[in-house]
């Protein structure tokens, strides 16, 4: 079997009822490894996403298409349906009662009221894996309070270490709560189906944007739990490692993480600051980061009088691991990301190509390829359908 023919989550079938962000993103990653991923869209409009921009076009006044939309949506096909009416509801529930797999992030309660809840479905379906991903869960106290990625990073405490240490709390550039919740759900997705295959007993799966991002928390909340103190902002900074922040060269600011003493001493040696190294505020890792601030001040002089450029050689050359603080154009043109083959291009219904970034990890016997180009609202009605409803 050729590598071009390898697709891991073949032969699944899967529901995804979501917009924006997270659910979408759960959908993109089954997708990417072969699962046959239909969107089920609102007709009136389908994701909200699809209004996001940047809108392109192959030319002024040509058919529009969301780039963002189309980063979290390759290789799916869209069915699109109006939920308050029975005909439609009973097709997809027809649908339903041949997949393997259904995700969806309304509010809780909401697929219920459709008929479309994980008690109805599982009568036909008993082998359905069935995802909910919500802000917090389907019980609890805040079960039915909205949530976007900013509320949970608020919430969960993530916004409290996040930024300058004489600053106010901001949330991560990256909507770190949604896509992480939606990397939970895809691993508890698959685990579930494993669980299927051996018993043909589906699951029912709640993933909390919440839970997820106190999950990925766990050196914060271990602090929290091994001290009574609460964490606290550091910057770029670390609690338990330094020099390891971002200092200013000459030209621009870089990173270097030196977590080890045998690092702290190339670090010594490259500023020619060796009466540090035994200088008993900075002798082990835990004085040095107690003593951060002090030896911050000491080592920033010192970078301030060669380029960026120059101290990442220097660094690179001495083992240190460092890098430049990078904007995404930067990154994008570098020639590592260039040659990893993670950028693809992607062609847009509407005749646009765009990069993109594919799946990025590598797995042997199976090479990403976008087998389906990002879909137009209810493209795939009828071959869904045909298809799925033999």
């Amino acid at each position: 079997m050729s590598v071009e023919t390898v697709r891991p989550l073949a032969g699944l079938k899967v529901l995804e009822f979501g917009q924006i962000v997270t659910v979408p993103f759960c959908g993109m990653l089954l997708a990417d490894l072969g699962a046959d991923v239909v969107k089920v869209e609102n007709a009136d409009g389908g994701d909200g996403m699809r209004q996001w921009p940047p809108l392109m076009r192959t030319e002024p006044g040509a058919e529009a298409y969301s780039g963002n939309f189309a980063s979290l949506n390759r290789n799916k096909r869209s069915v699109a349906a109006n939920l308050k009416e029975a005909a439609d509801v009973a097709r997809v529930q027809a649908l339903c009662a041949v997949a393997d797999i259904v995700i969806e992030n309304f509010r809780p309660g909401v697929m219920q009221r459709l008929g479309l809840g994980y008690e109805t479905l599982r009568e036909r379906r008993p082998e359905l894996v069935y995802c909910s991903v919500t802000g917090y869960g389907q019980e609890g106290p805040y079960a039915k309070k909205g949530a976007f990625d900013v509320t949970v990073q608020a919430i969960s405490g993530l916004m409290s270490v996040t930024g300058e240490a004489d600053g106010a709390p901001v949330k991560c550039g990256v909507p770190v709560s949604d896509f992480t919740a939606g990397l939970y759900a895809a691993y508890s997705i698959l685990a579930a189906v494993m669980e299927v295959r051996r018993t043909g007993v589906g699951a029912r799966i709640d993933c909390s944007m919440l839970g997820c991002t106190l999950g990925i928390s766990a050196l914060q909340i271990s602090e929290y739990f091994g001290t009574g103190n609460a964490p606290q902002r550091l910057g770029s900074a670390h609690p338990r490692n330094a020099p390891y922040q971002a200092f200013q060269a000459s030209d621009r600011p870089f990173v270097i993480a030196a977590g080890n003493d045998k690092l702290w001493g190339e670090v010594c040696e490259a500023v020619s600051l060796m009466a540090l190294k035994d200088d008993a505020r900075f002798t082990t890792q835990t004085l040095r980061a107690a003593h951060q601030r002090e030896l911050a001040a000491l080592l920033q002089p010192c970078f301030a009088r060669r380029s960026a450029a120059e101290w990442l050689t220097e660094f690179d050359r001495r083992g240190v691991p460092c890098a430049p603080i990078n904007d995404f154009a930067d990154i994008l043109a570098d020639p590592h990301v260039k040659e990893s083959g993670w950028v693809s291009e992607l062609t847009l219904p509407n005749g646009m190509t765009t990069p993109a970034i594919g799946f990025p990890v590598q797995i042997s016997g199976y090479e990403f390829r976008v087998d389906a180009q990002p879909p137009r609202l209810g493209e795939h009605n009828a071959a869904v359908r045909s298809e799925w409803l033999k």
